[in-house]
């Protein structure tokens, strides 16, 4: 058996597919410290520089304080914190919806919601770029799994009006995780009321950085689309919030029926209070500053007009995600290795994480970076595309 793992793993380090842990010495923030080195980072999701604010770190202490450190239970028993409580009615006010369920992780949350929404006798339609998470919950569900290719409405509404299932759920990230692009989040609502579905919406990447005062993806211009009781509403809280967690928001008649029956919010043990404190905090820094999506946008823009001579091309993205298209995984890490040694951290993305041949550094821009580390970049970039 330990062979056949040794063999394998040489394998993956052959194909330039083999991951590696690097210890962060710092807290998160545009520059970090890796094993005794500092670097310029453009790897993390701390989207608008939210992970080592005083503010947050002064209401974690706060929550210690008044909550302990460990929740102790899971929410059915006795883990149920009025810290908790409290974040996810301000999780459901600033998000539009009636109710919010407060999960450990998105993965959790992802989980926890297709299982309890869709079975055997149901069918689950999914965004063939769709996140990990979302691709585990659906085959989890015992639904039947029917994906369809990156953004095809033509072919997403074939299949739901060829499908026989009692439930219909349509899954999708808002804003796709390795692509930076956006789904067309009013076409795909209105696919449900057409067909009588469901959808649950994946916002990890859109959360705080998109639509009024952050409130998500789905207060994107031209209308607000939160209105739509179809819309299961997912949210992750380690990203531009800064902390940890997830919620999810809809319906009273959903959220009763995930505390009923997802088993990966039933069976876990609470997230510690201290965090849900800190997160109304962090609700209030999500709307209060508007300078930090305002300098985003300047930052991708700056990167945009930087990068267009490269061979190497950006993927369309409007968001702080900006993946750089290189093609073989082998390359990826030659670039991302080549700009490590000269303190700047990209991570290449490879297979199975993206399709065979689109190996890509995937740029994350933040509100914390200032204007010379995006020229910093640039100028790293066309260094390493111009021959020798």
């Amino acid at each position: 058996m330990f062979s056949g793992l040794a063999e394998q793993l040489r394998v993956r380090e052959q194909q330039g597919l083999r991951r590696i842990r690097q210890i962060v010495d710092s807290p998160q923030a545009s520059h970090v410290t890796v094993g005794g080195r500092d670097y310029l980072a453009f790897s993390s999701n701390d989207y608008l520089g939210l992970a080592n604010h005083p503010a947050l770190i002064q209401a974690v202490c706060e929550g210690a304080q008044r909550y302990g450190v460990g929740a102790g239970a899971s929410h059915l028993v006795n883990g149920h914190s009025a810290a908790h409580h409290q974040f996810e009615e301000a999780a459901a006010a600033f998000t539009g919806f009636p109710q919010a369920l407060l999960f450990s992780t998105g993965y959790m949350a992802n989980t926890g919601v297709v299982t309890a929404l869709a079975g055997r006798d149901d069918a689950v339609f999914a965004d063939k770029l769709n996140h990990a998470s979302l691709n585990d919950a659906a085959m989890l569900s015992r639904a039947k799994f029917v994906r369809y290719p990156h953004l095809n409405l033509v072919v997403l509404e074939k299949r739901l009006a060829a499908t026989q299932a009692r439930r219909k759920l349509i899954i999708s990230d808002a804003v796709f995780s390795m692509e930076g692009d956006i789904a067309p989040i009013p076409q795909l609502i209105a696919l449900c009321e057409r067909y009588d579905a469901m959808l649950l919406l994946d916002d990890a990447h859109g959360f705080g950085v998109l639509g009024r005062q952050g409130r998500g993806s789905l207060h994107l211009p031209p209308a607000p689309a939160v209105h739509s009781p179809r819309v299961v509403y997912m949210a992750t809280l380690g990203k531009a919030a800064g902390v940890f967690g997830a919620f999810v928001a809809a319906q009273p008649d959903v959220i009763e029926t995930l505390i009923q029956s997802a088993r990966s919010y039933i069976y876990t043990t609470a997230t510690p209070p201290s965090l849900s404190h800190a997160l109304l905090t962090s609700l209030q820094l999500i709307g209060q500053d508007e300078w930090r999506r305002e300098l985003l946008a300047q930052h991708i823009v700056q990167l945009k007009q930087g990068l267009q001579a490269l061979p190497w091309k950006l993927l369309p993205s409007d968001t702080p995600i900006q993946p750089l298209l290189i093609g073989a995984s082998v390359d990826a890490m030659r670039v991302s290795q080549v700009l490590r040694e000269r303190g700047i951290l990209v991570p290449a993305i490879r297979p199975p994480t993206v399709p065979q041949g689109t190996a890509r550094l995937r740029i994350s821009l933040s509100a914390a970076h200032q204007p010379q580390d995006i020229a910093r970049l640039i100028d790293a970039l066309h260094e390493l595309a111009t021959p020798s």
